[in-house]
């Protein structure tokens, strides 16, 4: 059963809200998080990258920086600029991309519910990048971007978040990427004891997307307990943020791969290798892929439509992914590509900059750039709950969650 507790929102006075809201911090390398940070000095993205307050060499991880995060903080609390909520709550996010809507419970997540298993996730964590977060939550004492989570649609939380979304909201605002952001309290004492009721005879949630933030909160409660043998289980550091989709309301876009280059062979070499894991007929830049098994690819100035041949095909859950075909089939054997978390030869693509950003990539390197259907929610689960691991880069989600609307209080 799941643990999903309410929790004392801090939050940015409603006025503040749009200009708060950033996206999260790892879909910026460093000069586009500095470039986006001073631009905006009231954006969260200057406290979640605190790098972006020093000059250009300053090493991102020095102790500095995560006071500095610290610091501004408490200056926006000190100022109300961020206030916090006087009770215990869950709330309401929903985002609207594109005419599609999709609304989360704001609340807690137990840290032994993700020891346990009952939060199952479906990728590895690098270790370079936990550790920068863990300072981060450890410094700050608290929990500034909420994990994505996914469970099996409930039809009690779905009454009470139809209801809710009928009251005004607490903020209402259009980003500038075009996704409306609104968001509420759920105040009725029966509805908040639905929710936990309706999550307690949950015997599995999904980290949909933030596997880093989720793991780096976990070790960070973890350190908090040493530091406090005699803890209850009841204190704030146990928890960590999160935002709670049903699985039928989200979407996972494609997740596309790029090479650098065609390991020594030429166009005419790669096509008649591909040959032999597809059957392929040219096709149109805007044909994307319709199905499970179809990979678009382009190369040399043409669109190709690759339909898996059947003797690559596989029912296991992890080998059996499109991404995993293509790198089991295509990548290393091919390309070379053993390892794509570390190879620099490969690049990967969201969904969200499209097919001409592959053609352009593609184009710049001089070589080929594969565009995959999309990895389905199902099948996320199926890997999860089979204790398995996507393959890097299987899963993009849209829209991506914005952070500072909702921060979380461990202590120290």
């Amino acid at each position: 059963m799941a643990d999903i507790k309410k929790f004392r929102a801090i939050r940015p006075a409603d006025v503040l809200a749009e200009k708060t809201a950033a996206l999260p911090y790892d879909v910026y390398d460093r000069g586009e998080a500095r470039a986006e940070a001073l631009s905006h000095p009231d954006s969260f993205l200057n406290i979640d990258r605190p790098e972006t307050q020093f000059p250009k060499d300053h090493d991102m991880y020095a102790p500095d920086v995560y006071r500095k995060a610290d610091d501004m903080i408490r200056e926006r609390i000190r100022e109300r600029r961020f206030l916090q909520d006087p009770e215990d709550l869950y709330y309401l996010y929903e985002l609207t991309m594109n005419g599609r809507t999709q609304t989360g419970i704001v609340a807690c997540a137990s840290i032994d519910d993700y020891l346990s298993g009952v939060i199952r996730k479906h990728e590895n964590t690098r270790e370079d990048k936990l550790q920068d977060r863990i300072r981060h939550v450890d410094v700050c004492g608290m929990q500034t971007g909420p994990i994505f989570l996914a469970y099996r649609a409930d039809d009690t939380i779905r009454r009470i978040t139809d209801a809710v979304r009928q009251e005004t909201p607490l903020f209402d605002f259009t980003s500038a990427d075009g996704i409306r952001h609104r968001g509420w309290k759920i105040s009725a004492a029966e509805d908040q004891e639905a929710i936990r009721c309706a999550f307690a005879q949950m015997n599995e949630i999904y980290i949909a997307d933030g596997h880093h933030r989720a793991e780096s909160a976990v070790r960070a409660g973890l350190m908090r307990r040493e530091r406090h043998p005699d803890y209850s289980g009841k204190e704030e550091f146990n928890y960590f943020l999160s935002v709670l989709f049903p699985d039928d309301e989200l979407m996972i876009m494609d997740y596309n791969r790029v090479m650098h280059d065609l390991a020594g062979m030429n166009c005419g070499e790669v096509l008649a290798k591909l040959e032999t894991v597809f059957t392929m007929e040219p096709c149109e830049r805007d044909d994307a892929p319709s199905e499970k098994g179809k990979v678009q690819m382009y190369l040399d100035g043409q669109w190709y439509m690759g339909t898996f041949r059947q003797e690559v095909r596989s029912s296991d859950p992890v080998r059996g992914l499109d991404v995993s075909v293509l790198q089991d089939h295509v990548l290393e054997p091919f390309f070379g590509i053993q390892d794509p978390k570390t190879d620099s030869r490969i690049e990967f693509v969201g969904g969200i900059r499209g097919a001409a950003e592959l053609e352009r990539r593609a184009d710049h390197f001089r070589s080929i750039a594969f565009r995959m259907y999309p990895t389905s929610i199902r099948e996320l689960m199926d890997v999860a709950d089979a204790g398995l691991l996507m393959p890097p880069k299987s899963t993009w989600f849209e829209p991506k969650l914005r952070s500072g609307l909702f921060l979380h209080e461990i202590g120290h």
